[in-house]
């Protein structure tokens, strides 16, 4: 199922199913709001967004009674995460994905998103999107590229978008302080392996995707490119680990090709490092794989559709990456 594109005036919800809504700050809510508003959009928010526990996240209840009335209402045609954290995965055998597939819209958030966004595509269907989430349009600078593919992706109708890099990235604490902001020329894509291919997108945060293996709620592989990304609590061991985890899967012989994220700084990787990574898995050896993409917990992303269709060319040092929400 692919949710209709977004129309001026169209209802934007807004809700939190993983950390609170009340750790943003008013600045960043009233940015973030006129953002949206200045594409022509309507912003509402869950009742329940900012109830906080001592995990600043609210009850199971409460965030499922957000994401449900969301889905439910039919004036509401987007749903945006207001910002990640640790515990959406909690909500996943008690979401009803019978309503989900009765009413389809678009669904988009990054990081402990992943675990709902593939979750949902599973159970239902839907293609989801991972992208921004509402409070990272409270970014002042160096939002352009943001702005512009998500603007790519839910308003404009062209469905096949090229992905291009970004000329500079960021990986600061913008939200502490907008002023004081560093950013870096983007060197491009890593190329590791070359090759061509072509399939459904799955991925996301990968060491929040490998929650869901074994689950009912684990996309299959089986024809995949996967779209992997991964932030600063993961060093280069840890990611190694969950990659062969997420390898050991089955339908893993299917995978097309692999496309990974931009690492944070703090992860201390380099592009040797993730190349000598790469060469310790028989299974990528003849699989085209890129790094350095312009998603995950850097800045700025893209928005890639989760259950789309992605075409990855890698030839003579030269790469090209096409999306589509239609499979």
């Amino acid at each position: 199922m692919i949710p209709a594109n977004l129309r001026e005036g169209d209802e934007v919800r807004i809700i939190a199913p993983s950390t609170t809504h009340s750790i943003l700050s008013e600045e960043n809510i009233e940015l973030s709001t006129r953002r949206l508003e200045e594409l022509g959009l309507k912003v509402t928010f869950g009742k329940n967004i900012n109830e906080k526990n001592s995990l600043l996240t609210s009850s199971i209840k409460s965030r499922l009674e957000d994401l449900h009335d969301a889905f439910n209402d039919t004036n509401v045609k987007a749903i945006l995460t207001t910002i990640g954290g640790f515990q959406a995965n909690q909500l996943l055998s008690y979401i009803d994905y019978d309503l989900i597939k009765k009413n389809p819209k678009i669904f988009c958030g990054y990081s402990d998103i992943t675990a709902l966004s593939n979750a949902i595509y599973a159970k239902t269907g839907l293609v989801t999107y991972s992208g921004p989430h509402f409070s990272t349009f409270g970014m002042k600078k160096g939002f352009e590229y943001t702005h512009e593919y998500f603007v790519r992706a839910f308003l404009e109708d062209s469905d096949n978008i090229q992905l291009y890099p970004s000329t500079e990235w960021s990986n600061d604490t913008w939200y502490l302080d907008q002023e004081k902001r560093e950013f870096y020329r983007n060197e491009g894509y890593l190329i590791v392996h070359e090759g061509q291919c072509e399939g459904t997108i799955i991925g996301g945060n990968l060491c929040t995707l490998n929650l869901l293996q074994g689950t009912e709620f684990m996309p299959s592989l089986e024809g995949s490119i996967l779209f992997l990304e991964d932030d600063e609590l993961v060093n280069p061991r840890t990611f190694d680990r969950d990659l062969q985890s997420l390898i050991h899967q089955p339908g893993f012989a299917g995978v097309k090709g692999l496309v990974i994220g931009r690492f944070e700084k703090g992860s201390n990787f380099s592009n040797d490092i993730l190349i000598d990574i790469i060469s310790t898995k028989k299974e990528l050896a003849n699989l085209p794989v890129i790094a350095n993409a312009d998603f995950g917990h850097t800045s700025p992303m893209f928005t890639f559709p989760i259950g789309g269709e992605a075409q990855v060319s890698i030839k003579q040092g030269k790469v090209s990456i096409a999306i589509s929400k239609i499979k």
